[in-house]
């Protein structure tokens, strides 16, 4: 500093110094006094902080806008975009030595390949955030543990996803840090995984909690997805309407912000209530535009899960050949697929993405049921139990207790009316044993609840 600024020993020395000692520091030779560090700050005119780390505040204070410029980016913007200047702060921060600039641009980096469908690079991305703060309390690395849980979720491993967000839970309980931020994080996530595996009650708990921690959050992001998994929830109800208002807040705060991933993921829930609502006309309307909106953002695994609850719709409309155009390419990729040819003319907004056992398994089984429900409508019962069985392969993997029930019933009648009645049975009794105690099978003891 003191070349570049063009000053001599002495002039950096005086008053107080003299050049000799600004030569012994120079050569690293002695230690300087907290005095003389501030005298010499003073003359190279710059902080105390930057002359003793080699910091400048300024290029933490850059580095953290770039990153708010990055989130900005993810939320309006196709993922892989947002995905560079992630990247960009991260070098950077790394260069300089910044660790918690570092660790925010990985986990943007983390959320974008989430959005790409991309899990094992988000989980490893995730992973390096919690090494780069291990030191830290448990609720800065909740973000990153939440994402990691998402990841796994999103490739089917609904058990481990609900052992990564429990197991959060009662370690900030059980240290005392109940941080309102970090515990409505879990809570949230933690709705899908348990409604996917049929711990209904256990979801239904989780979605009290975060409304009840709601108030202690300022976060209208954070907030807004809170009122998604409350949806879901509720409509498992039969709350329809509730679910309805409570989507229409999400969707009105996810407006404000101009987050566009998560507003078509409002969307979609919209649709799907809709769907269970038998407002069929309404939920095609809304499941369309969550997946236009997905597939202009190259969200491509959240677009091809749009696709097969599309496609569910229109197959209930009567629009068979539209449903199976549709989801045959999903599974183009499948290594369970039984048709990898897709028909010409296809209306399908996924491009290169599929559904396989190891990226969005539960969508990939719901795509192989509906294909097995049309090929059973219209009498090729070879087809249909070809395309049950893929099902049935894939939600075993996931333990997605409510729909292998549902599956193994219509397995069950298929056999049973092709005369396969020992077969038949053994299908039925093995829905039974998914539904006998839903969600118990699989998780252990309810997470321990905050204080509230």
């Amino acid at each position: 500093m003191r070349t570049e600024r063009g000053f001599t020993q002495r002039q950096l020395a005086e008053p107080a110094y003299t050049a000799a000692y600004v030569s012994t520091l120079e050569a690293g030779k002695v230690r300087p006094s907290e005095a003389a560090l501030r005298h010499l700050a003073d003359r190279l005119d710059v902080s105390y902080e930057e002359l003793t780390t080699g910091r400048s505040p300024h290029d933490a204070t850059r580095l953290r806008a770039a990153v708010t410029d990055a989130r900005r980016a993810l939320a309006t913007g196709a993922a892989e975009d947002a995905a560079g200047l992630f990247a960009e702060v991260r070098d950077e921060a790394e260069r300089l030595g910044f660790a918690e600039e570092r660790a925010a641009a990985l986990l943007g980096l983390g959320d974008c390949a989430l959005e790409t469908g991309d899990l094992t690079v988000a989980r490893d991305h995730f992973e390096a955030v919690e090494r780069l703060l291990a030191g830290e309390p448990l609720p800065r690395r909740i973000p990153a543990i939440r994402g990691r849980a998402v990841a796994h979720l999103l490739a089917g491993e609904l058990r481990y996803s609900c052992y990564l967000l429990e197991s959060s839970i009662d370690e900030l309980n059980a240290s005392g840090l109940h941080d309102p931020y970090a515990l409505l994080l879990l809570y949230t996530a933690a709705i899908a995984p348990y409604m996917d595996m049929g711990a209904h009650a256990r979801a239904v708990r989780a979605a009290e909690l975060a409304l009840a921690l709601a108030p202690s959050v300022d976060d209208p992001g954070l907030i807004a997805r809170m009122h998604r998994g409350v949806a879901r929830t509720l409509i498992a109800e039969g709350r329809t309407a509730e679910a309805d208002a409570s989507l229409a807040k999400a969707q009105e705060l996810y407006e404000q912000l101009r987050i566009h991933t998560d507003l078509a993921h409002c969307h979609w829930m919209r649709g799907y209530v809709h769907a269970q609502d038998g407002n069929l006309e309404r939920a095609e309307r809304e499941l369309r535009t969550a997946r236009d909106m997905l597939a202009s953002k190259r969200a491509a695994l959240f677009t091809v899960q749009v696709e097969v609850e599309l496609a569910d719709v229109l197959r209930r409309r009567g629009r068979t050949a539209e449903a199976e155009a549709l989801l045959l390419p999903l599974l183009a990729r499948s290594p369970d697929a039984a048709d990898a040819s897709a028909p010409s003319g296809q209306d399908t907004a996924s491009g290169e993405a599929g559904l396989t056992a190891d990226r969005g398994a539960v969508h990939a089984g719901g795509a192989h049921r509906l294909l097995g429900l049309i090929a059973d409508e219209r009498g090729d019962a070879e087809a249909a139990e070809e395309h049950y069985c893929a099902a049935l392969s894939l939600l075993e993997r996931t333990g997605a207790a409510g729909d292998l029930a549902d599956l193994c019933r219509l397995l069950g009648d298929l056999l049973r009316r092709e005369g396969r009645l020992e077969a038949a049975m053994d299908a039925y009794r093995t829905g039974l044993g998914h539904r006998a105690a839903p969600g118990t099978t699989t998780l252990g003891p309810a997470p321990a609840e905050p204080p509230m």
